[in-house]
């Protein structure tokens, strides 16, 4: 396949025009019977003369007016291409009010708890301050990185007229796409399709587009539908450009409820778009087909179109394989014009060797683009989310490419919107708080983190350098005698074993001007690996090939690196590309590069950047938040903890804290589990956590509860967010955190002493189907924690309120204030048990069973066993006589 695309820039003159008037001579009219007067000629003179000179004046003010544009125009292309919009003093000083005056209330709070301890109850009263303190911490950690939200706001039409003039060419930067994909069986092919063909058709230059798809199965499958999506984007990519279609992901766009016929649209549009539907539904024929054939696989293995065996018939086992498609003078458009390339790239897998899942497979993509294509930015995206804003790449080189802070930033990551969740989000899919309230505000520290998709990178930030202040060895000359070299014109005679020889020169003239000791080859070895096309590339700052490189160098280097133990003995996944140790891969990457002094930005466009699928069912959904809580703890466990990662660095320390808080939180399983439960121990045994309320302390415990809320309504105001949105996140945190964040830890202490747990590819289901899971339910260890406290507090209310009956009037007060913590968790709970009762309020017979069981078994501890009740010793019985 040719690898270079013909670089197409399209350059218009400007013309200007200007208007000449013929001067006549002495006008003479003669009229027989019949002459002009002196006085009327001379003011038909002056009337022609007036008419002249205003054209003149006209012609010289359109010309002025033409420089005054232009000038008008470079004015504009010189501002700025973003700014930063904080959040409006009215909004947020009076919640950073609240928030000081909750931490003053807290103390006072804390102070009043410890001092007055429950006698009757001291057990209970100990475990339920300390779950207290560690709550309250736990807010705080969270809190303080929320001191400084911003907004920030693009200029796309000055990033068009600085570096897409018309006069010169094209000077916007070239961006390496990489699509990820694990297994074709549950990652839909026809979901990578609509992944990749949104990308091919994006807003920008062509011949700057290059699309990478890492498939870590081998799969022919996912092969052959590449083949079909570059055959389908031939007629796509042009329909979308030409008609700017919105959303660009095909399956996404024919699904909306749109009424496309009105505003009087062109007959040609309803046409076209008419065919372009038929022949996607024949591509999505074409995909099933495949999928299909790929059920059955051969006893021999799996065979290609030209008779060769496919090499990734074993997915653990293959050679690497990289195949270019597009891109090339031979895949143009229907239209003849040029498309971006893609390349399928799948790495090379053998026996014993660590792959390191997604994140090595990343680091394969960081090296085959660079050996490939080399571009200076690159935008990773799982394939499940495809570009839904077609300006996204521009909207992200308004930062990368600002001439004063572009050097420091080291990605900008856009927010996660998903499709195809129900419209009450019943279990937090949106993730809206942390999106559209933690990120914001951490754009104000040092940056938000980096959430594992929809990220554009500094490709210098992924290979380990510091912002501005690091030197780089500058490459003098690169030679490859095999075809076309910058040293001599005659090596294109040179022999094909002279051919495998790449030499590298380094310039060691800035040596003594800089005071600098380059590194040599054999360091650059050591940390980048032993491939010299590809440590040319790294050299090269501004991105593009090393000179003298020709198509058959460049593959056979791109397979090299690609290869299993290309990584043994350096630093990827350690101080370079996406960091291992971790199932988070992203939180540790992200983590690495701010300690290093890069800054990141968050840009929230109007339109959403990038829309993918979500887990719609409880169980799935669990499973997703039981990987992130297990990649925190893997890192809590690891040296790249922010608790004592690097303090040397230049980590700010409330982005310290921000981190912190992000691999701390699954330890809050804990207190929160036991707090859930003490509210059902109050009602069962009779006893409470607070003692008799004095005037002061009430007055405390109010200020705590008002404080609360009115932190909550505060961070709404500010931030946007729906109180739907909020309550939700609120309501699946105790979901979260009494199951999946529980069950992290103890993942997480066993991978401490050495027994590691394996994660599975979450299932995808395509957009038609969404739904069909929604009332799904797979029964699962995860579900057994919420289900008993349920039950428990269930129980505990019954016990309390026949308690309160039996004890008489006075009983009922205490009764409320432990009945109103049980309905804090049951209410909590809720979005669980409805996922547990699935459609139609049917509930599955293993969570009847359990119930029962746990039902049993807690009403056997309180009626028979009586451990919570302290024992009563009743009147001696005797036998009466007459006089009893």
């Amino acid at each position: 396949m040719v690898m270079s695309a013909a670089s197409a820039t399209g350059s218009h003159s400007r013309n200007g025009f200007r208007f000449s008037d013929q001067q006549n001579g002495d006008y003479n009219q003669h009229n027989d019977g019949q002459a002009f007067s002196v006085a009327g000629s001379e003011d038909f003179e002056a009337q022609k003369a007036f008419y002249s000179n205003e054209e003149k004046r006209k012609d010289k003010r359109n010309l002025m007016s033409n420089d005054q544009e232009d000038e008008n125009l470079l004015a504009e292309a010189r501002q700025p291409l973003w700014r930063k919009v904080p959040i409006a003093s009215s909004l947020i000083n009076p919640y950073r009010i609240v928030i000081l005056l909750r931490l003053v209330i807290l103390v006072f709070f804390f102070h009043l708890r410890i001092t007055t301890p429950v006698h009757d109850a001291l057990a209970l009263w100990i475990i339920s301050v300390v779950c207290e303190i560690w709550l309250a911490l736990s807010w705080i950690v969270d809190q303080l990185p929320k001191w400084f939200p911003v907004t920030r706001e693009t200029y796309l039409e000055r990033l068009s007229l600085r570096f897409e003039r018309e006069e010169v060419p094209n000077l916007l930067a070239p961006v390496d796409i990489f699509v990820t994909t694990a297994d074709p069986f549950k990652e839909p092919p026809i979901i990578t399709a609509n992944t990749v063909l949104s990308v091919l058709s994006v807003d920008y230059p062509v011949e700057k587009v290059t699309c990478y798809v890492s498939d870590d199965s081998a799969s022919m499958l996912l092969f052959d539908t590449l083949s079909e999506t570059a055959e389908f984007a031939r007629i796509w990519v042009p329909f979308c450009k030409m008609y700017n279609i919105e959303t660009r992901a095909p399956e996404f766009y024919f699904s909306e409820k749109l009424d496309y016929l009105k505003d009087k649209v062109h007959p040609t549009f309803v046409k076209d778009r008419r065919a372009m539907k038929r022949e996607y539904e024949e591509f999505k024929v074409k995909i099933n087909v495949l999928v299909a054939k790929a059920l059955k696989k051969p006893e021999e293995g799996w065979v290609m179109q030209d008779g060769n065996p496919w090499p990734g018939s074993n997915m653990d086992d293959h050679p690497g394989i990289i195949q270019v498609r597009l891109g090339s003078t031979g895949a143009l458009d229907k239209e003849g014009k040029e498309l971006p390339r893609l390349v399928y790239v799948s790495r090379e897998k053998r026996p014993g060797y660590q792959h390191h899942r997604k994140a090595g497979a990343m680091n394969t993509l960081v090296r085959v683009s660079a050996v490939l294509s080399n571009a200076p930015f690159a935008l990773n995206l799982d394939c499940d989310q495809y570009i839904n804003n077609s300006k996204v790449l521009r909207e992200s080189m308004c930062f990368l490419m600002d001439p004063q802070l572009g050097k420091k930033f080291c990605y900008v990551q856009f927010p996660k919107r998903f499709d195809g969740i129900d419209c009450n989000d019943r279990y937090a899919n949106h993730n809206t708080v942390f999106f559209d309230i933690n990120m914001k505000c951490l754009d104000g520290i040092q940056g938000p983190l980096y959430v594992g998709t929809g990220c554009v990178f500094n490709r210098q930030a992924l290979y380990g350098f510091d912002p501005l202040s690091d030197k780089r060895p500058k490459m003098k000359s690169c030679c490859w005698p095999s075809s076309s070299s910058c040293c001599s014109s005659d090596s294109e005679s040179s022999s094909d074993d002279e051919s495998d020889q790449e030499l590298v020169d380094f310039d060691d003239e800035e040596e003594e001007e800089e005071e600098l000791s380059f590194m040599s080859l054999k360091s650059l070895e050591k940390r980048f690996g032993q491939s010299p096309v590809f440590i040319a590339s790294v050299l090269m700052e501004d991105g593009g090939l090393p000179k003298g490189t020709n198509t058959r160098v460049l593959i056979k280097e791109a397979i090299h690196v690609i290869s299993c133990d290309y990584e043994e003995k350096t630093e990827w996944g350690k101080e370079i590309g996406w960091l291992y140790g971790s199932v988070t891969e992203d939180i540790l990457t992200g983590f690495n590069m701010h300690c290093r002094g890069w800054k990141s930005v968050y840009c929230m466009p109007k339109k959403a950047a990038f829309k993918g699928s979500a887990p719609i069912n409880l169980s799935d959904r669990l499973h997703q938040v039981l990987k992130w809580a297990s990649g925190s703890t893997e890192i809590f466990f690891s040296g790249y903890c922010p608790l004592w990662y690097d303090y040397s660095g230049k980590l700010k320390w409330l982005q310290r804290l921000a981190y912190t808080n992000s691999i701390v939180y699954p330890f809050t399983s804990i207190p929160l589990l036991i707090y859930c439960t003490i509210p059902a121990v109050c009602l069962l045994t009779g006893k409470f956590i607070l003692p008799t309320l004095s005037n002061l302390a009430s007055i405390w415990l109010m200020a705590l509860f008002i404080s609360i809320i009115l932190t909550c309504v505060l961070e709404l105001r500010w931030s946007g967010v729906s109180i739907q949105d909020w309550w939700r996140n609120e309501q699946f945190w105790v979901i979260g955190g009494v199951s999946a964040h529980l069950f992290a830890v103890f993942q997480g202490l066993l991978k401490v002493g050495g027994v590691n747990t394996n994660f599975s590819v979450r299932a995808k289901s395509a957009h038609d189907t969404s739904f069909a899971q929604f009332y799904l339910f797979k029964w699962t260890a995860l579900l057994i924690p919420p289900t008993s406290l349920v039950i428990l507090n269930m129980v505990g209310i019954v016990a309390g309120i026949s308690d309160a009956i039996n004890n008489g009037y006075d009983s009922w007060g205490p009764f409320f204030g432990k009945l109103f913590f049980s309905l804090w968790v049951i209410v909590h709970l809720y979005p669980f048990l409805k996922g547990l009762m699935g459609k139609q309020n049917r509930t599955p017979t293993i969570v009847i069973l359990w119930s029962i069981l746990v039902a049993i078994i807690f009403s056997m501890i309180w009626v028979r066993i009586d451990i919570f009740l302290p024992k009563q010793t009743g009147p001696a019985l005797r036998q009466c006589g007459i006089r009893c």
